[in-house]
């Protein structure tokens, strides 16, 4: 069955547009103007992707994904910004968003976007395993991350980023590597979202005397073991 995407932006054009791309690419979509409508196609139909412009009369973007991660709604969102700027990029992902792409964007980048965040929240359930590394266990089955005993909530990308730096823990990967493992993007990339989530993840992560994602300045990063 093919996965539902929710277009939610205030111009038809963009809806359109984006809507023929995903039923192109094997899609089902359905559409909101804004967030309100956005709210009650949620309820109605359980989407499997969000895709949320941030620029929206009535309720903008961002207080659409605020309001649906408070109410313990984690679907999946990638949110669209008019503009490259890195306060509107980061206070999207802070809410809970998982990536973004900038207007104008390229249709081929943002269905491999898509297609990236759909394949992380596959991987985070059906997985089985348990990585390890120090105090941070990392339960693939429960989409679960502990710190000795306690769990740590952490999203559907920061936790794919987690599990790739914990299987290859002591090694240093790429900032490529890492955008091709966890954002799909294959491609050379100018994107600072992998130092955006790393910094997210030493906030969680980086207490009791624990500091083990470490930079790697000019080559990328690696979580280490503690001696």
């Amino acid at each position: 069955m093919a996965e539902l995407i929710l277009i939610v932006d205030d111009e038809a054009g963009v809806r359109e547009l984006l809507g023929d791309a995903l039923r192109i690419a094997g899609f089902e979509t359905a559409t909101a103007q804004d967030g309100m409508a956005a709210l009650t196609a949620i309820r109605n139909k359980k989407p499997d992707l969000l895709i949320i412009d941030i620029n929206m009369p009535l309720m903008d973007g961002f207080e659409l994904v605020e309001r649906l991660r408070s109410m313990g709604d984690n679907t999946p969102a990638l949110m669209l910004s008019a503009r490259a700027d890195r306060i509107d990029v980061t206070r999207g992902l802070t809410l809970g968003a998982d990536d973004y792409v900038t207007k104008p964007f390229g249709l081929e980048e943002l269905l491999l976007r898509v297609k990236a965040i759909l394949r992380r929240s596959q991987i985070s359930t059906t997985g089985s395993a348990e990585l390890r590394c120090g105090p941070i266990t990392v339960i693939e089955s429960s989409h679960t991350v502990k710190f000795n005993e306690e769990t740590i909530d952490l999203s559907p990308t920061e936790f794919r980023l987690l599990q790739v730096l914990v299987e290859n823990k002591n090694r240093v990967l790429s900032k490529s590597l890492l955008l091709d493992e966890v954002w799909g993007i294959t491609f050379e990339s100018e994107s600072t979202v992998a130092d955006t989530y790393i910094s997210y993840l030493r906030k969680k992560l980086h207490k009791d005397g624990f500091e083990g994602i470490k930079t790697v300045r000019g080559v990328g990063f690696v979580i280490q073991d503690p001696k």
